[in-house]
């Protein structure tokens, strides 16, 4: 095995591989367990959430459907602006559909917030919230979190599909950076 191309950063945050790996197959199972026979529909947050989509699909032992959407709260900064702007809409519709949306990190809350909003307006029989990370020290507004991953402590986060200014989404870890140290 060739030698890591990255080392985890100094940041009090750090999840392995294997720690994620182990936290998705029980997510899966849950969810599974969960719909039962229902039919199931999954909406992917991109960018940071596709890793994590992927991931939890293949752990759920049932048929579902898939589809993506896209928001922006960031732009190439490293604090969230607080407003929410769609950057790609869903292709297929939610009406009738129980569906289960899945975000990598749930910071303040407001992005999620917008997205519930937004979908209930769909049509959906129900939605649910999957979220890989939770920072409940930075929650401006409560929104439910029905599969959560990692509860994680305030600082930078990245890897596993979360990014600084668009890179490091491929590591296969997520780490952090101490709060005021420089991201790039």
């Amino acid at each position: 095995m060739s030698a890591p191309f990255f080392t985890p950063g100094p940041g009090p945050v750090q999840i392995t591989r294997e720690a994620i790996a182990a936290r998705i197959r029980d997510l899966g199972q849950r969810i599974s367990d969960d719909y039962g026979t229902e039919p199931l529909h999954l909406i992917c947050v991109l960018n940071g959430a596709f890793p994590f989509t992927a991931d939890l699909m293949r752990a759920i032992q049932r048929p579902l459907t898939l589809d993506f959407l896209s928001v922006s709260s960031y732009g190439s900064r490293t604090e969230t602006s607080g407003e929410v702007r769609l950057v790609k809409d869903l292709d297929q519709s939610l009406k009738g559909k129980h569906v289960l949306l899945v975000e990598d990190i749930i910071d303040t809350g407001l992005t999620m917030q917008y997205l519930l909003g937004y979908l209930q307006g769909r049509g959906p029989l129900s939605v649910r919230v999957a979220s890989l990370l939770s920072k409940p020290a930075r929650r401006l507004v409560e929104v439910p979190i029905h599969y959560l991953g990692f509860e994680i402590e305030d600082a930078y986060v990245y890897g596993y599909g979360l990014d600084i200014d668009h890179r490091y989404r491929n590591l296969p870890f997520v780490t952090s950076l101490r709060l005021g140290e420089d991201a790039s």
